[in-house]
């Protein structure tokens, strides 16, 4: 039943990779766009030149991180020879007049520095809880001080090796990145989650880095370059408002608004909520809701919402909406990585009918187990879409990508499954539009993401809001889930 043969299928195409818009130009890759035409924001007036950088670390980190971010200033060569030189591209340097127009501002009075025998005292800590814990106490305060003592944009917190050893989780977790909540033992405390939450007040962005990767050119590393485009794209869109690049649209379409449902466990297993990631518009203006507890189905055992629940989610996300941008979308489409039950379908049908709202799509973004199979060594090619019937449509959104020449995952990839519920677009016009959401994620340069951004975001977003306390507020910004 998991082998699908092509001749077999209604219907098979291959959707273009969707343009991506920056400030004088356009291309399918974020690396070439701002290296050619500079980031998308660049031209607007409110927008600041510079990234105040605040750090935690011991006095060996902070060192580090002053010269990682002095080499980041300059250009940095690609691989050379590299078999795929579009996936392995220079840095063009964060500076003024080029690129991102911006640089990053970071000297040792914007550094708390961590001793060496606090480091010690926590490595020998035996219980792993404990341990914990007093880690993320003991970054939190420095970052504190630096939230209200310092004009600081992100504080980066670097861990030295020998506490990230006794302190991480592996977050890797399977084979095939998944659209499940990940499985996290009530016991567990992970520590980029936790510090995460426990900052989330101070209203300054946090970006986690281990020491050993603020190292040049380190074998079993990604090269300079490409971590530099990471490293520089995550902290500009973090330090915000800022915009690297926005999805190319058609201006003669009405506006559009995409829509995140997913569901997370309070970490003692007993209260599921959802959480709710909003993108405003093209541009990822993003708004994160924190919404009620939710019931399990009896039949399915799967996490619905009431219709009074997804009425209120959706009404409070586009009052958000209408806020920021003084005006409703004329076309709200909502994903959700579960099957929408009648309830919800008609509460949320009910919320944008009540607003004026004209179209509203409803679409199911699930994880599929079929697989398409190719001539050759590599997978079938990120776009493909493969129609099984009018609702039901297999979309590779990871795959072999030509302007990469190569396929960059380590596991043979599988495709999305997209149940239509509801929709006044073509199935075509739908894949389309998930396609280029997967490349609205500023926590990573290379283009082609496995969910869109609704989804993914909102799955990280539960990750982090399960270690805030009930009456905590939630950022509503996603640079502070990233």
């Amino acid at each position: 039943p998991n082998r699908w043969h092509v001749r077999d299928a209604m219907k098979l195409e291959h959707i273009d990779e969707p343009l991506l818009r920056f400030q004088s130009g356009e291309h399918i890759c974020p690396r070439r766009g701002i290296t050619a035409y500079g980031a998308f924001d660049r031209s607007m007036g409110t927008r600041r030149t510079d990234v105040i950088l605040g750090s935690v670390g011991s006095a060996t980190c902070n060192e580090a991180l002053d010269r990682w971010v002095t080499r980041c200033a300059s250009e940095i060569p690609g691989v050379e020879n590299a078999k795929q030189p579009n996936l392995r591209v220079m840095f063009p340097g964060m500076n003024l007049g080029h690129g991102f127009d911006a640089t990053l501002k970071f000297s040792q009075d914007l550094a708390r520095t961590i001793k060496k025998s606090e480091v010690d005292e926590i490595v020998g800590i035996a219980d792993r809880r404990t341990r914990v814990t007093k880690a993320i106490e003991l970054y939190y305060e420095h970052i504190k001080f630096l939230a209200q003592n310092r004009p600081v944009d992100v504080v980066i917190c670097v861990l030295p090796d020998a506490l990230f050893k006794v302190i991480s989780t592996d977050e890797r977790g399977s084979a095939e990145e998944t659209l499940e909540a990940s499985v996290e033992v009530a016991s567990e405390l992970n520590f980029r989650r936790a510090l995460k939450a426990r900052a989330m007040h101070l209203g300054k962005p946090l970006q986690l880095i281990r020491a050993a990767s603020l190292e040049s050119n380190k074998r079993g590393q990604q090269d300079d370059a490409t971590k530099a485009w990471n490293f520089c794209t995550a902290l500009y869109y973090k330090a915000g408002p800022r915009v690297p690049w926005k999805l190319q649209t058609d201006d003669r379409r009405p506006s559009s608004c995409a829509v995140g449902i997913a569901f997370y466990r309070s970490r003692d297993r007993q209260v599921l909520n959802t959480s709710l990631a909003q993108i405003f518009d093209e541009l990822g203006n993003g708004l994160i809701l924190r919404g009620t507890p939710v019931d399990m189905s009896r039949d399915d055992r799967t996490p619905h919402l009431s219709a009074n629940q997804a009425y209120d989610l959706l009404t409070a996300a586009l009052t958000e909406y209408r806020v920021a941008l003084r005006a409703y979308p004329a076309r709200i489409v909502v994903h959700k990585s579960s099957i929408f039950s009648k309830e919800e379908v008609d509460g949320l049908t009910r919320a944008a009918g009540d607003l004026k709202i004209d179209t509203v799509d409803l679409v199911t973004v699930m994880d599929s187990k079929l697989r398409l199979f190719r001539d050759g060594n590599y997978p079938p090619f990120r776009g493909t879409r493969v129609q099984m019937d009018e609702a039901r449509h297999l979309l590779y959104t990871r795959g072999s990508v030509w302007y990469y020449q190569t396929y960059t995952g380590l596991y043979i990839p599988q495709p999305i499954e997209l149940r239509i519920v509801r929709s006044e677009e073509s199935p075509s016009f739908i894949a389309r539009e998930i396609l280029g959401l997967t490349k609205m994620n500023w926590n990573n340069t290379q283009f082609d993401g496995k969910y869109p951004v609704t989804l993914g975001c909102a799955r990280k977003v539960g990750e982090i809001m399960k270690y805030l306390e009930d009456d905590a507020s939630p950022q509503i910004r996603y640079g502070f889930y990233m």
